[in-house]
């Protein structure tokens, strides 16, 4: 269509990332708001689609190699299938990044594909970078370490890492149990620890998310 650039109605539906529960809303509350989400990553293309510059990468209807779609599979997360998130950033970490010079599906664009593989791997990410919250994920390492300044660190560690156990049963802050599907800013520079207990078996549970128009 000749009003959207580079991307289609499809990527750019999504791209509400200041307020995700009011496009929940607009799309007609969260049974809506899941199945077309599920279609986002299932109704693939056909031969004879005719697809935007950048369609790479694809997930269904989710192109990876464009960034208007890289905050979608964390979407999840804020209709209480954390799940699905997780199964699918891991799919994305796993299936679209190699260790070789053409490594990563897309457009590099200013580090953006670098820096969703970073975010992702530590097992957070920036839906709304504004705002100052990170949506929870799940991690592609046993363990990581940010160094902060002034001789802070902000650790990332897990419990019961294996190949098979690619979901998240809970997660701490700094030994207390987070009931809500983010973390902050403010938390990551203060320092601190960040613990995801794994499991082989998805653990969907409804958690707090970010208010819209609210900076933490």
């Amino acid at each position: 269509s000749d009003y959207f650039s580079e991307s289609n109605a499809w990527q750019y539906y999504w791209f509400v990332p200041q307020d995700i529960p009011g496009l929940i809303k607009t799309t007609g509350g969260e049974e809506r708001f899941t199945q077309k989400l599920d279609s986002m990553f299932s109704l693939h293309p056909t031969e004879d689609d005719k697809l935007p510059i950048f369609s790479t990468g694809m997930i269904g209807q989710y192109a990876h190699g464009n960034e208007p779609s890289h905050h979608v599979a964390y979407l999840y997360d804020y209709i209480g299938k954390p799940s699905e998130t997780q199964k699918l950033v891991r799919q994305i970490l796993n299936e679209q990044y190699k260790n070789e010079p053409n490594g990563h599906c897309g457009n590099e664009d200013c580090g953006q594909m670098s820096s969703w593989y970073i975010f992702s791997s530590m097992g957070f990410y920036p839906v709304n970078a504004a705002q100052g919250t990170y949506m929870l994920g799940v991690p592609l390492f046993e363990s990581a370490e940010i160094n902060l300044p002034g001789g802070k660190k902000f650790n990332i560690k897990t419990s019961n890492f294996t190949d098979g156990n690619m979901f998240v049963a809970n997660v701490k802050l700094n030994g207390e149990d987070l009931d809500r599907a983010y973390i902050t800013h403010d938390e990551i520079v203060d320092g601190g620890e960040l613990l995801f207990e794994m499991s082989k078996k998805p653990v969907d549970k409804v958690l707090k998310t970010p208010k819209p128009n609210t900076i933490y």
